[in-house]
């Protein structure tokens, strides 16, 4: 396909210099006679006084499904890092942000729930290198760039280095080594035992909010609290909280919306600041797609079971919204959120469309893999609620060049919290650094 860059403007904040690119794309990269086609936005980073010289790329493959680029505010965190030494490449994954995101009301303007499910497929990891090739064969002259994969932005990188690996010069990948073997209800079997866990450390950390969560959920059970959006609160979406059990601060997030659920105004009425808080942790308004494709990104071939963490779930009824202590759940999609949650209603029937498709392209190549010259260096966190450690450390067994440093020293959002890019950049330096870009 040849240049396609629509649009080009150029500013600087404070210790960043910013390129923002907008291109334009297929939307089906496999289809020629296809003309249907995408944005796909781009923003560039430099640090201001580097701008004119010739650095190395990274570019950032951002976590998901669903997650546009960072918005940064200045040269902090691991972006400040990356500008010491990169010329840094956010792409806005297609979907998302500003790069033909994925509305509701467009989507329901394709017709049938089978034709929204069958747009929602050109969505996954595969179209997203080819986009990410794309750009780097337009912008950038075809030269090598580094990738930098945080949690689903790992699943990505395989993928790349699956079916693009010329495009490759080194591979970080933070929290996001995707099984190659496992199906979406293994990774579940897996997954859900962690969440298990992270209960019991939560109720260890504040066992005086047993009795309060029990209290609450025995509120919302009556039936009859509404969110401030007008969406009646359910005990499961509730439970939902426990997706920030997988961050470092996740506790204490949570805790403190438990902790102001009651006042000594109207002790038992949940308070306006509890149910504001509980709407803004698990409406999905901002990263629909999050929702919508999330158990897709495991899909392959025949083997993809529908809505497996549903399955998964119903094994253990220990989970069950009326059992005692109450137990939060974790990174797991339920076809109830697209009935109960408002910003989800909408995607309902293409949720249950995608869920029903066995047509799955594949998403990795294992010979290719398994004779990989790029060098890839890992985080596996060793208590990782959203991706197994386990699972991570096989996929770098099968791997060539991939090296996987584990810590329990950080949950999954150690790339924001710490010093965890800095050590894969020095981990990957000391056995020779990145492949050549040209």
């Amino acid at each position: 396909m040849k240049s396609t860059v629509t649009s080009e403007s150029s500013y600087t904040i404070p210790g960043v210099h910013v390129t923002d690119r907008t291109l334009t794309v297929p939307l089906d990269w496999t289809a020629p006679a296809d003309d249907r086609t995408l944005s796909v936005f781009v923003r560039e980073l430099v640090a201001p006084t580097k701008r004119s010289e010739d650095l190395p790329l990274l570019v950032f493959l951002q976590g998901g499904p669903g997650g546009k680029g960072p918005r940064p505010t200045g040269a902090e965190g691991w972006v400040g890092e990356a500008l010491k030494r990169f010329r840094v490449v956010l792409l806005d994954q297609r979907g998302t942000g500003r790069s033909t995101a994925v509305r509701a009301g467009a989507l329901q303007r394709l017709g049938s729930p089978e034709a929204q499910a069958e747009y929602l497929t050109h969505f996954r990891a595969d179209s997203i290198v080819r986009d990410a090739e794309h750009v780097r064969n337009t912008v950038y002259g075809g030269r090598r760039w580094c990738s930098l994969g945080q949690s689903y932005g790992g699943f990505i990188t395989l993928t790349y280095l699956s079916f693009a690996p010329e495009g490759l010069a080194a591979c970080y990948v933070t929290g996001g080594l995707a099984g190659l073997h496992d199906s979406a209800e293994q990774v579940y079997e897996r997954t859900q035992a962690r969440v298990v866990a992270k209960n019991a450390q939560y109720r260890e950390r504040y066992p005086a909010d047993v009795e309060r969560i029990a209290r609450i959920a025995d509120r919302i059970a009556v039936g009859d609290v509404h969110l401030p959006g007008g969406d009646l609160l359910s005990v499961e979406r509730f439970q939902s909280l426990g997706m920030a059990f997988g961050m470092g601060p996740g506790f204490e997030r949570v805790h403190w919306i438990v902790d102001e659920a009651f006042d000594d105004v109207a002790p038992d009425e949940l308070t306006d600041t509890f149910l504001a808080e509980v709407e803004a942790a698990t409406s999905f308004a901002t990263n629909p797609l999050y929702a919508v494709l999330h158990e897709s990104i495991y899909a392959e071939g025949g083997a993809f079971v529908p809505w497996a963490a549903a399955e998964v779930r119903a094994t253990d009824g220990a989970f069950g919204p009326d059992e005692r202590p109450l137990l939060f759940t974790g990174e797991m999609i339920y076809p109830w959120m697209f009935d109960q949650i408002s910003a989800l209603r909408p995607f309902r029937d293409a949720a249950h469309a995608l869920a029903a498709r066995r047509d799955w392209p594949a998403l990795y190549d294992m010979e290719v893999l398994a004779a990989n010259d790029v060098p890839l260096e890992a985080a596996v966190y060793f208590d990782d609620m959203f991706v197994d450690a386990d699972l991570s450390l096989d996929t770098a067994d099968h791997v060539r060049n991939a090296r996987a440093w584990v810590t329990n020293e950080f949950e999954h959002d150690g790339l924001r919290a710490g010093n965890v890019f800095t050590t894969l950049l020095d981990r990957l330096d000391a056995r020779g650094g990145p492949l050549p870009a040209r």
